[in-house]
């Protein structure tokens, strides 16, 4: 049955048996609120003080009786035949700290829900395997699906009812109700449960496609411009409102632009950078993005700042500093870093989850936004008499306003621009900028700090890890490596177990959680990025090991797609694969092309006839819808452009290395060694007392030579 169909049918269905309207209300925890949030009120805590996660220990005192996500949990479901309420959430999210202080702090809800319900509650970062199952039996229900998502599940696990934020009055008659239906008319229940569940094992089906040349310039032309219609072109980003940063669809922009020399595409590259670098998204005081806006403007954020977003921008920033020079990119780029590394770096090396959106006020209530923004008066106690220079360059006026007298601090000028219009002195107005940030950032640390996640991903640290080296590369500061390279040892030696699998989340020094294929592509990635800044051959050979490990035991034989999970076992109601680029791309995305690139490295035809059928059978899905599929697009490119390993072999390789490392090459891997090596990149390429540089497509080399330019020549003609 087509998902369209199925999809109506189960809202028909959900309607009927619960009968009342608010089934398909969806509350997206995106919204703004005024609603204030109090602090954890303390007395006898649930299950969830036994975890780690601090979005579960955010809970740990609600009366509800939550518990973990485990099968013991879901044992004692069965054993009670109680239906499950499954909560799912992450602690920078506002919308679910609305929805905890007015139901799950509540104590005529908790009896409710302890009394009928087995109620777990699930960080969506530590466990994205079951947030993408119950997050695809919402949008079947319903249509669409957010956080904080609420869903109500039989014994078994299997949905029936699902939603995100309710009001307290709304998840009293959820609860009422299907509880009622669940003792009265258990089949019809059970009935349903079983055709949604079907749904979502349909949802993500990949067939194989048999077609031998399935990637075409021409067809890839096609995809630009369907893909073109869905961007913003005045604006930057994608043509709606809320604005997330999409940096698998500036890449893959910013490379296409590059090959095809299209012009309209880099200035919607460029145009995207700078407005949200400008706007309220980006933190013009302390650095750092936040996860998206409300507006198209770029102008109001949701103000928590999670890792994935500023590790992905980082690397885009890096990325489009170097094709284009922009020094801006370069400001952004170390201002960001300076802020993961004052505010989301343990003194191990690793790379905290997330900051909140909301912080104490001075009513000593947690408010949103209320740490990023100001009045007039404060900025005018502390700036004085340069303020009304601010007011012109931050929009202190109708422009930046935000709400209850506060600013939000927005640009809609380049500083060149707004210099020669205010006839200043470049020197001495970059250095009053600089002064105005240092008062501010000091004013601001007087204010109570939005609330730390403080676990560390394997999936988001090794992320972070490329942001580094991308900004090594880009800039060549040598802090950016040696942060990296902690980062790297970390997860080395805490998150990859003696038998080759990686662990998913660390904190208090525990690691815990088996791996999903995000952990392992995200690794595998970072550490071919590694090795292609140092010439360790460590870390390649490391990378193929983790390869070989999440083949074992993620893939699909049947399509040679990759499952979300291992084949460890799980007590998931489906087995996923995530093919979809989002936010986040991909983890099949990432994984093909890592399988493309260690194909090269190493010789090995398998990898590369992996990497090949994964994109060809997603190619039909990526010309119905591009947008969907971007990071997949860039490796598309690989197929139809030409596509370059380059061999670097000599004492003065590392030099060399370095220099190519500055060019925006965007279809290469490189291979280097100081002395003779036996990767086959590398092979019968030493000459003692020589260094030269091998331009390689399939193995076949261009002459060598001894100068970067002539080797980027090569690879540019």
């Amino acid at each position: 049955m087509d998902l369209k169909v199925i999809q109506f049918s189960l809202i028909r269905i959900a309607q009927i048996l619960l009968g009342f309207s608010i089934f398909i209300l969806v509350i997206n925890c995106n919204q703004k609120t005024d609603v204030l949030v109090q602090e954890e009120k303390k007395g006898k805590p649930n299950d969830l003080i036994k975890e780690t996660s601090p979005y579960l220990l955010q809970h740990a005192y609600n009366p509800v009786n939550w518990k973990a996500w485990n099968d013991e949990s879901l044992a004692l479901a069965k054993v009670q035949n109680k239906l499950i309420v499954i909560s799912v959430g992450y602690s920078a999210c506002h919308w679910c700290h609305v929805m905890e202080e007015e139901s799950f702090e509540n104590d005529s809800v908790a009896k409710l829900m302890n009394e009928k319900f087995i109620n777990i509650k699930v960080d969506r970062e530590e466990r994205p395997d079951v947030d993408q199952v119950y997050v695809n039996a919402v949008t079947l229900m319903t249509g669409s699906a957010g956080w904080p998502l609420n869903v109500i599940a039989l014994p078994d696990g299997k949905p029936v009812f699902g939603g995100t934020y309710f009001t307290k009055d709304q998840w009293l008659k959820v609860l009422e109700q299907t509880s009622s239906l669940y003792e009265t008319e258990p089949q019809k229940m059970i009935a349903y449960a079983e055709q949604l569940t079907e749904g979502v094992k349909k949802m993500d089906l990949i067939e194989v496609n048999y077609d031998e040349n399935p990637f075409k310039e021409s067809q890839l032309e096609n995809m630009v411009a369907n893909l073109k219609t869905n961007l913003d072109f005045e604006l930057g980003g994608q043509k709606k409102a809320p604005k997330f940063p999409m940096p698998s669809h500036l890449n893959f922009s910013l490379r296409y632009a590059h090959h095809y020399n299209d012009q309209q595409l880099l200035e919607y590259v460029t145009t995207s950078l700078d407005k949200m670098a400008n706007g309220g998204l980006y933190d013009q005081i302390g650095g750092g993005f936040s996860r998206y806006s409300v507006d198209d403007k770029w102008h109001v954020p949701h103000f928590e700042k999670m890792l994935y977003d500023n590790a992905q921008l980082v690397s885009t920033y890096a990325n489009a500093y170097k094709l284009t020079g922009n020094k801006y990119y370069k400001q952004i780029i170390t201002e960001t870093l300076n802020f993961i590394k004052n505010k989301m770096t343990s003194t191990e090396g690793t790379f905290y989850s997330s900051i909140d959106a909301d912080s104490k006020n001075e009513s000593d209530e947690l408010e949103e936004g209320v740490y990023y923004t100001w009045t007039k008066e404060e900025l005018k106690t502390i700036l004085k008499e340069d303020y009304e220079l601010f007011k012109q360059y931050y929009n202190i006026n109708n422009i930046g306003f935000w709400e209850k007298g506060h600013y939000i601090l927005y640009r809609i000028e380049s500083d060149s621009q707004f210099i020669e219009k205010n006839q200043l002195d470049p020197i001495q107005f970059s250095s009053k900028l600089s002064e105005w940030k240092k008062l501010l950032l000091v004013e601001r640390d007087k204010r109570k700090s939005p609330r730390l996640d403080g676990k560390a991903l394997t999936s988001w640290n090794a992320m972070m890890l490329n942001a580094y080296l991308d900004a090594y590369k880009a800039i060549g500061e040598n802090e950016y490596l040696q942060i990296a390279l902690k980062n790297a040892e970390f997860i080395r030696d805490k998150q990859l177990q003696n038998n080759g699998q990686l662990l998913h989340s660390y904190k208090d020094e525990i690691s815990s959680i088996d791996g999903f294929l995000e952990d392992y592509a995200h690794v595998i990635s970072a550490f071919i990025n590694l090795y292609q800044v140092t010439m360790d051959r460590s870390w390649l050979n490391l990378a193929k090991d983790v390869m070989d490990n999440s083949i074992k035991h993620f893939q699909n034989k049947e399509n040679s797609m990759f499952y979300f999970t291992s084949n460890n076992g799980s007590n998931l109601i489906a087995r996923k694969t995530e093919v979809y680029d989002n936010v986040i791309p991909s983890s099949n995305s990432v994984q093909a092309k890592n399988l493309f690139q260690l194909g090269l490295y190493f010789y090995d035809k398998e990898y590369s006839k992996l990497a090949r059928q994964m994109l060809s059978n997603v190619s039909n899905d990526i010309e119905k819808s591009p947008t969907a599929f971007t990071n997949w697009l860039n490796l598309y490119l690989n197929y139809v452009k030409p596509f370059y390993e380059v061999a670097i072999s000599g004492p003065e390789a590392k030099i060399k290395l370095k220099d190519i490392n500055t060019a925006y090459l965007p279809n290469i891997i490189v291979a280097g060694s100081t002395n003779d090596d036996d990767l086959p990149l590398l092979i019968n390429k030493f000459a003692e007392g020589n260094t030269s540089i091998f331009v390689c497509v399939n193995g076949t080399c261009k002459l060598p030579v001894q100068e970067v330019k002539m080797a980027i020549n090569q690879i540019n003609k």
